[in-house]
């Protein structure tokens, strides 16, 4: 594997493993059952989803997304408006940029924007999310293979010119919520060449006491077995989107500055790190040496979780509430 592939120093020891508290197990197991009818639902009902009209199809598919986190109990909080939907064409497009806790980052994102997703290449292959990823349009890059980059660079500058939404994580895994990682500037690049704003967005997961929820948390070496039962077991959980003002296109030249200015306005807000996380965090790179996992590891968090082609529609609001039963 490639040694310039990003990674975290989060651990689900460290951050996944404060949760708060829990359901039952029952009640997890029937929680688990709906959100794997919710997914295979959305697997099938992608071909015949395809031919509604645009806004049709952004209303089912952002209630679909709302279940599958209402399924796992989430609540969600959006702040912020959403703005003009995309429209055809050059100057329709619009890069979103976030940063990353968790899988479940897909569907919140799918909830609140309509975008597609830009995921590592090896999701294609994967049970149950690679063939709804394929059907909803995802855009794929190959991360082991560097050479590989503006080709990808390219076909998402395509993706924008054509007027599409486009979702990706600069940081390039996942990491804790406590802990930000740096952005990468490649896609940046392509919100360059076709002149399209970009939309930081922020996204945190919350006790109700307003504390970070662990639970999310999709870091390290953490199966996706494991990360799917601590989400089903945890309560009070609060999903929280705040949709920050758009980077206008040309006001900067070079993608160093407007990927500093996008995780400027993201990574905002200062967080609390945890004290295992904190003193590795003092040296973290820009191009982080450590090696990614096996192939065969290829579920587990340090490898970037998967990004499936979303399409919603959106009602502005500066400070509006999706309640979902805990």
């Amino acid at each position: 594997m490639s040694a310039w592939l990003p990674t975290s120093p989060c651990t689900p020891a460290d951050c996944a493993g404060h949760q708060g508290r829990t359901a039952s197990v029952p009640r997890a197991v029937l929680r688990l059952a709906v959100a794997v009818a919710l997914i295979l639902l959305g697997i099938l009902g992608a071909p015949p989803l395809r031919l509604l009209p645009e806004r049709a199809r952004h209303v089912l598919v952002r209630a679909w997304a709302a279940a599958l986190l209402g399924a796992f109990g989430l609540r969600i909080t959006v702040h912020g408006a959403p703005g003009p939907p995309p429209g055809p064409g050059p100057g329709g497009g619009r890069l979103i940029v976030a940063n990353h806790i968790s899988w479940l980052d897909i569907p919140l994102v799918a909830a609140v924007l309509p975008s597609r997703m830009l995921a590592k290449s090896d999701i294609r292959s994967w049970p149950v999310l690679g063939p709804l990823s394929r059907q909803a349009g995802t855009l794929f890059i190959e991360r082991d293979r560097l050479r590989g980059l503006p080709a990808t660079v390219g076909l998402l500058t395509r993706a924008l010119l054509d007027g599409d939404r486009v979702t990706v994580y600069p940081e390039g895994s996942t990491w804790c919520g406590r802990a930000q990682g740096p952005f990468r500037r490649a896609a940046f690049q392509a919100a360059l060449d076709a002149r399209v704003p970009v939309q930081p967005v922020r996204i945190s997961y919350l006790l109700d006491d307003g504390g970070p929820a662990g639970a999310p948390a999709f870091v390290g070496d953490d199966p996706l077995t494991a990360s799917l039962w601590r989400i089903a077991r945890a309560r009070g959980v609060r999903a929280e989107v705040r949709l920050l003002p758009r980077i206008p296109p040309g006001r900067y030249a070079h993608r160093r500055d407007l990927a500093a200015a996008a995780q400027a306005a993201v990574l905002a807000e200062p967080v609390s790190v945890s004290p295992a996380v904190a003193p590795l965090l003092s040296g973290v790179p820009s191009q982080p040496s450590a090696p990614m996992p096996s192939a065969t590891d290829s579920d587990r968090a340090k490898r970037p979780a998967a990004s499936v082609h979303q399409w919603v529609n959106s009602s502005p609001a500066e400070a509006s509430s999706l309640r979902m039963p805990s």
